[in-house]
Order: C-alpha cells, then structure tokens, then sequence
C-alpha cells in the first residue's frame, strides 16, 4: 500500500571517534549532492562512537538545509524530559531541522552497566510510552505543570518547554509485534533496518502498525514509512546489489507497493553517497510516474566519458605590489589519463570543489565593493560633517567589518577542513600527491596570516587608527593570494578527487 507520504533520502554514518573531521565531512556531502536527511546512531556506553546530540549540533551548524535525527536515540540513558528539551533547543537553533528517531534501548546489560536502568525488554517498551507521553507534554506550550505517574518515570509539575520550531516527528525503531503496535499507537514513523526486517517482511509488519493506528482512532497514513538501507553498485542480483536502475527500480516498487518512504543509506563511502543521489532523483521521477498510473520510469544507464571539468585559471590582473606565494616552484602531481574515462558521480566530486571555490570567489568579490562604498563615502569628510553623516559613516564601517570577519571565518572553515579532512585522505589515496597537499596546507597558513591583516586593517579603520587605503591594501593582497592558491588547488585536484573517490 502507498501511503503517499513524500520521499525523502537521507545517510546513516557511522559517528567514528576517530576522525570527527571526516564525520562532519559526509554529513557536508549529503546536503552538497542534494539529500535531504543526515542520522546517526546513539549508543553512549560505547565510547568509540562520538556522541550523537553533541554530533548533531555540529552537523546542523556546518550546513544549511539538511535535516538532522538520531538512529535511534537510546531512551534508556536518556531521561525524556532532558531529551525532549534537547530535541526542541536544537530543532530552535537550526529553524526546524530536526527529527528524533527513537528506541526502547536494544542493548540492556550495557544500559545497566552505565548507570541506567536494568529492565527486562518488557518493561523497556513500557518505559518508552511513557516517555513518549511526557516528551510531548514538554513540547505543549500550554497546560500547566506537567503531570506523569508512569512506572518507569514519574514528573511532578515540571514547567513546560521549550517549544521547537516546528512538529518534531518521533520515528521508532520497532521490530516485534508490540513494538510494532506501539509505533501504531503512538508514533509518527517506522523506522526499522533492512538488515533486520527484508523486503519480503514488511508488509506483515506494517499491518500490525496500520491495525494499531485504526483502532486507537489514527490513520495509517499518519506513520511515515523510513527504511534503512545498504548495498552494492557493482553486479547484479539480490536487494539493492546492482547498478542504479536496479536501486530505483527496488526502492519505486517498495514505496509503491509497502508504503516505504524515507530511505537511508547506512555507507561511509562518498562515492555511494552521490551515487544514492542520483538514485534518489529516479526514485522520484518512477514514483511520480506511478501515483499517477503510468509505469514507472526506467532508469536511463550511467554513462562515462572523458573528464569534463575545467579548473579556474590563475587572475590575469594582480592588485598587490606583495607576492607572498612563491608560484614558480609549485609541485604537480599525475599528469591527467587521456584515456580514463568518468561517471557523471565521479565528475560531479571535482566540480564541487570548484563550485565551493566559486562561492568564495563571489564573497570576496563583494568585500571589495563594500570597500569602494566606504571609500566613496569618506571623500569630502571634514570636521564640520554633521553628527548624522559621522553616525552613518561609521555604521558603514562596522557593516564593512562584520561582512568581512564573516568572510574569515568562512575561508578558515574551508581550509581546516580540508586540513582535517580531505588532505590525509588524499596522502593514503594516492602517495604522488603528497607534494601537492604539503605546500597547499603551507598557502593554507601564508593565508591565515593575509586574513589577519584584512582583520588588523579593518580594525584600525573603525577605531579611527587607519584608513581606508590600507584596508584597500590588506583586501588586495588577500585577492591575489587567496585567487592563486585557489586556481593552484583546482589545477592539481579536481581530477584526484574524481578518480581517487575521497571528498
């Protein structure tokens, strides 16, 4: 049955304690290929696994449109009401991007192990409707002091809020028929793995929950349909083992057949997040196909070719008098393939470098005009400018100022990620391109330095220190440096990057 829920797709990751970077790195790539869902286990007594609320929060302030959740929360050592005003403070910080998917806690001698409750399965499930109950008394703006005397948790007139952004939907992680039941119940979604609950399982299971939704006076189709998911691109045959018209094919017929509809790919390898992408995109377009009676679409064959993208060349003009990148002695790495071919995936990786580059490009663009607004403003100011000129020139100043420790910030972000992130996986990769990266992250520090400058300049102009010119001086050398060091980064990595499969 479809349920005519809207798609969603979405990754699980694993959050690996030991390279955090490259967590928050995939999370990035999701959105970046057009996902729309990021999700992360929760098992706190394991302390290889980051932990997930304070994961999320990075994650909701490294990106911009990607939603967020666990998978699953472990109630368990979770109390609901710390849980339900952590769920809401972050869906407020992030604008309503934020989902909680939540379990009875599947691994009980670990639970009790870590100061946690010691309960039989049985006694879990009871605790987990309670919870639900009391999470969303804490979400209700109004009503007074809540009230709870479950067996597992009691409240007793603890004030309400705060209010998130918007409806945060509870998803369960459900299994065995109770469960099931409760997720009917109570629920505003199901979210089981395919590793636990086949294709060939899921209608019996979604009966329980559409039996249960009906009887406690709720339609069925109140209960999203999320499945997790893995697979391989490579052959052909069994569940999701095969190229991408074989994955759109499968996930199409699962929505319009089961009612799923939020798959999550559970992989680390970004190659198969933008993969899962582009098969996201032809589930849509075979599902819209369906609901409205034609056949669903076939998937068109992924087909290679010769490496497309164009680096940025150097700036032709340089503005500074100040060269402090040394251009002539710059290593190369491998010479470019003319025989390999790429897929559309592996293209879209390097092209993405360039499009991020792009975007820097196109900021530091506007600091310059702000700086030639400023200037043009300060032509003529004398000592009998009146108070309101003054007021406003200096308004100008400090809107130049935040626009440009913005800016940063933002070109510090991109280069410690990279630092953290992409380089060491490009030195394993592939070992000719450890010249390469060593004198990228050697521009990386020449042009924290130049930043500093634009920051020192910036701040002299305001405080009435400096002027406009050497401001004007600091923006023209941060030009040069920051334009040649990126045209030097696209040169020698937008290919590595699409051959070598690394963000």
């Amino acid at each position: 049955m479809d349920y005519g829920h809207e798609l969603v797709f979405g990754t699980f990751l694993t959050p690996a304690v030991d390279n955090p970077g490259r967590v928050i790195a995939l999370a990035q790539l999701t959105e970046q290929v057009g996902l729309d869902l990021v999700t992360f286990q929760d098992h706190p007594y394991q302390p290889r696994l980051l932990d997930a609320w304070t994961l999320l929060s990075v994650v909701v302030a490294q990106t911009q449109r990607v939603k967020v959740a666990t998978n699953v929360a472990n109630l368990p050592l979770r109390h609901p009401v710390v849980l339900a005003r952590s769920v809401a403070a972050l869906d407020l910080i992030s604008g309503g991007r934020v989902e909680l998917g939540l379990g009875a806690g599947g691994f009980l001698e670990a639970v009790a192990a870590n100061a946690g409750p010691r309960l039989t399965a049985g006694q879990s499930i009871t605790a987990l409707e309670e919870a639900i109950a009391i999470m969303r008394e804490v979400w209700t703006p109004s009503g007074g002091g809540i009230r709870v005397e479950g067996k597992h948790y009691t409240v007793s007139g603890a004030k309400r809020g705060p209010q998130p952004a918007h409806d945060v939907e509870i998803w369960l992680g459900a299994y065995k028929p109770r469960m099931l039941a409760v997720t009917g119940r109570l629920a505003d979604g199901w979210l089981p793995s395919a590793g636990h609950a086949g294709p060939d399982e899921l209608a019996p299971m979604n009966k329980i929950i559409d039996d249960a939704a009906v009887e406690a006076g709720r339609d069925p189709a109140s209960v999203r349909r999320l499945y997790n998911v893995s697979g391989q691109f490579t052959g052909r045959g069994g569940f999701l083992q095969g190229p991408e018209e074989l994955w759109i094919e499968q996930l199409a017929e699962l929505t319009l057949s089961e009612g799923m509809s939020t798959y999550i790919l559970g992989s680390d390898n970004p190659d198969d997040i933008r993969r899962f992408a582009e098969v996201a995109a032809g589930v849509r377009e075979a599902v819209d196909a369906g609901r409205r009676g034609g056949s669903p679409a076939v998937a068109a064959p992924v087909v290679e070719g010769r490496f497309t993208v164009v680096p940025t060349p150097p700036p032709a003009v340089r503005r500074s008098a100040v060269q402090l990148l040394d251009e002539s002695d710059r290593p190369t790495g491998p010479a470019l393939d003319p025989e390999r071919t790429y897929t559309p995936y592996q293209l879209s990786s390097g092209q993405h470098l360039i499009d991020v580059h792009d975007h820097l490009r196109a900021e530091l663009e506007q600091i310059r005009d702000l700086v030639e607004q400023v200037a043009a403003g300060s032509l003529g100011v004398g000592q009998a400018r009146s108070h309101i000129n003054t007021m406003t020139m200096r308004q100008n100043n400090w809107t130049l100022g935040t626009y440009c420790e913005s800016y940063c910030r933002l070109v510090t972000t991109h280069h410690s990620l990279e630092d953290a992130s992409l380089f060491p996986q490009l030195r394993r990769a592939d070992p000719a391109l450890v010249p390469v990266v060593d004198r990228l992250q050697e521009e990386h520090r020449v042009i924290h330095d130049v930043l500093e400058g634009v920051d020192k300049a910036l701040v002299a102009l305001v405080d009435g220190s400096g002027d406009i010119d050497g401001l004007r001086a600091a923006v023209d050398l941060l030009d040069d440096t920051l334009l040649s060091h990126l045209s030097y980064e696209e040169r020698e990595l937008v290919e590595p990057l699409a051959r070598l499969g690394v963000i």
